[in-house]
C-alpha cells in the first residue's frame, strides 16, 4: 500500500502544486474586477486564491522529492484528482461571500461551472456581485478549454475518448486530428481556435443588444456549451430575438468537433463539415426535432404564430442537444413527449472533441453500424462486414470500446437515478437529474426543470449529482479505471 502511495499518488499530488498556484493566479481575474466594480466581494476572492495559493505551495514543497516524469497511469489520476480539487478551491469565493452555502452546495456549484454542467443552487442571481457572477461564467470558459485538452492529451490513451475514435481513421479530414506532432502545440493550435470563436460570439451577443458585461459573461457559457447564467430568468431576461439567434448560431459551432474548426481553418476550406459524417449527424438531429417540434408548438397553442414557434423550436432544441441548457421557456411543459427527447438529445447529439457532453455523436453513428451488422450477420454468418463511418472502417477494437463504454454509461445513469430514488427524490426529478447531470445539461424535469433548480435538493442528493458531473465529463472510464484493482497494482 505505502509502495502504490509513493508510486502513483505522491508524485500526482506533487503535480498538482503548481496547477493550484496557478489556478490561485486566476483566481485574481475577478479580484481585480470586483475591485474596479467595488461590488464587496473582493475580499473573497483574494482569500480564496491566497488559500489556494498557500495549498498548492505546500504540495509543490513538501513533496518535492517525489517529483518525477508522470505515466498514463499517472495521468488518469491527475485529471480527476485536477477537476475535484480545483472544484473544491473555486467554491471558496462562494461560501465565503454566502456563508449560509455551505460546502455541499458551493463544491455542486463550482463543479457545475467547471464541468460545465449549468446546474445551479442559486437564487437570485440578479442581486449578485458581478465578479461573483463572472467567475462563475469564467469557471464554465476555463472549463471549456480543460475538456478540449483533455480530449487529445489523456482520453486517447484510454481507447475510447473522441481523439481516440478519431484516430481511428473515421473519415478523410479527420486523419490529421493530431494537427501537429507535439500534444502542448496541438493545445495551443486548439486554444486560439477556441479563443477566436469566444471575440466572435461575445462582440456578436453586443451587437445584437447585450450589454459588454453580459455579452462577455454569457459568451464563456456559450462556447463552453455550459448554460450557466447571470440572471435568474436565463436567457428569457433578454427576450430579444437577435440574441436567440447569435446564441443558437454558437451553441452549434462549439458542438462541432474543435479538431474539425481546426482542419477547416488550416485548409481555407468550409466545405470539411460537409464531408464528416459526425458533423453532418450533429446538423441532421437538430434540423429533424426543429422540424418535428416548430409545428407542434403552434398548434397545441404554445406559440401565437409559426415564427414563434420556430424561434422557441430551434433555441430550446439547439441549446438542450449541446448540452448548454439555456432557457427562454419552460421546455419541460411541452407536448407530445418532446421534453423526454429533448433530454434523450443531450446524451447523443455533440460531436466528439467539442465541449459538448453526453456519449457523442461518434459513439451513436458507431452503435448504429454496429446493429446494422448484427442483421447482416444473421442473414449471412460468414460474410466480412466492416463498419464504414465516412470514407473509412472502425477496428473492432474501437467497436468494443463503445460497446462498453455505453455500457457503463448506461449503468452510471441507472445506479445513479436509483440512488437519488433511495433518498427520497421523485421519480421524474431522479431520473432526469442522473440524465441531466451526467450528460453536462443542467436542466432536468420537474423541480429541477428549465425554470426550477437544484436549490431543493438535499445535501446527499447534491453529493450524487456532483460525481455524476464529473464522471461525465471526464468521460466515465477516466474515473472508473481508478477503481479498479490493476490499476493500483505496483
Amino acid at each position: 500500500m505505502l509502495t502504490t502511495l509513493r508510486v502513483l499518488l505522491l508524485p500526482v499530488l506533487n503535480a498538482l502544486g503548481p496547477v493550484l498556484m496557478a489556478f490561485a493566479v486566476i483566481m485574481l481575474i475577478p479580484a481585480v474586477y470586483s475591485w474596479t466594480e467595488k461590488d464587496g466581494a473582493l475580499m473573497d476572492f483574494i482569500m480564496g486564491a491566497g488559500i489556494t495559493a498557500g495549498a498548492g505551495l505546500f504540495l509543490t514543497l513538501t513533496l518535492y522529492r517525489f517529483r518525477q516524469e508522470l505515466t498514463a497511469r499517472h495521468g488518469f489520476l491527475l485529471v480527476t484528482l485536477s477537476w475535484a480539487l480545483i472544484a473544491a478551491f473555486a467554491a471558496i469565493p462562494l461560501m465565503l461571500h454566502m456563508p449560509g452555502l455551505g460546502f455541499e452546495r458551493a463544491y455542486f456549484e463550482a463543479m457545475s461551472c467547471l464541468t460545465t454542467t449549468g446546474a445551479t443552487v442559486l437564487t437570485g442571481l440578479d442581486e449578485l456581485p458581478h465578479s461573483m457572477n463572472g467567475w462563475r461564467c469564467f469557471l464554465s470558459w476555463l472549463g471549456g478549454m480543460g475538456i478540449i485538452v483533455m480530449s487529445v492529451a489523456i482520453l486517447p490513451l484510454l481507447g475510447v475518448g473522441g481523439a481516440q475514435i478519431m484516430k481511428a481513421e473515421t473519415s478523410g479530414p479527420l486523419k490529421e486530428t493530431r494537427l501537429t506532432p507535439r500534444i502542448a502545440e496541438t493545445a495551443r493550435s486548439l486554444y486560439l481556435i477556441y479563443f477566436g470563436i469566444s471575440v466572435a460570439c461575445a462582440i456578436a451577443y453586443h451587437f445584437a443588444g447585450m450589454h459588454w458585461r453580459d455579452a462577455v459573461m454569457h459568451m464563456m457559457t456559450t462556447v463552453s456549451l455550459s448554460g450557466i447564467a447571470a440572471h435568474d430568468a436565463s436567457f428569457g431576461f433578454f427576450n430579444s430575438a437577435a440574441v436567440d439567434a447569435v446564441a443558437v448560431v454558437f451553441m452549434v459551432i462549439c458542438g462541432f468537433s474543435f479538431t474539425l474548426h481546426f482542419v477547416a481553418w488550416r485548409r481555407h476550406d468550409p466545405l470539411v463539415y460537409l464531408r464528416n459524417p459526425e458533423a453532418l449527424a450533429w446538423i441532421g438531429l437538430l434540423l429533424v426535432l426543429i422540424a418535428a417540434a416548430t409545428p407542434i408548438l403552434y398548434l397545441s397553442g404554445l406559440a401565437t404564430s409559426v415564427p414563434d414557434a420556430l424561434r422557441a423550436a430551434a433555441f430550446s432544441i439547439v441549446s438542450a442537444a449541446s448540452t448548454t441548457g439555456y432557457a427562454t421557456s419552460d421546455w419541460s411543459l411541452w407536448p407530445c413527449g418532446l421534453p423526454a427527447i429533448l433530454l434523450l438529445s443531450s446524451a447523443v447529439a455533440t460531436c466528439a472533441g467539442s465541449t459538448g457532453g453526453g456519449l457523442k455523436m461518434i459513439r451513436v453513428l458507431i452503435l448504429i453500424k454496429q446493429a446494422k451488422r448484427e442483421f447482416t450477420l444473421l442473414l449471412y454468418p460468414n460474410a466480412g462486414s466492416p463498419i464504414p463511418v465516412g470514407d473509412a472502417a472502425i477496428p473492432n477494437h474501437i467497436v468494443f470500446a463503445v460497446l462498453g463504454y455505453t455500457l457503463l454509461w448506461s449503468f452510471s445513469v441507472l445506479a445513479g437515478a436509483f440512488a437519488l430514488l433511495a433518498t427520497g427524490l421523485g421519480s421524474l426529478e431522479s431520473w432526469s437529474a442522473a440524465v441531466a447531470c451526467i450528460t453536462n445539461l443542467g436542466p432536468g424535469l420537474g423541480t429541477v426543470g428549465p425554470v426550477g433548480n437544484y436549490q431543493g435538493l438535499t445535501a446527499l442528493q447534491l453529493d450524487i449529482l456532483t460525481f455524476l458531473m464529473m464522471t461525465g465529463r471526464l468521460e466515465i472510464f477516466t474515473v472508473f479505471v481508478l477503481f479498479t484493482r490493476a490499476f493500483w497494482r505496483t
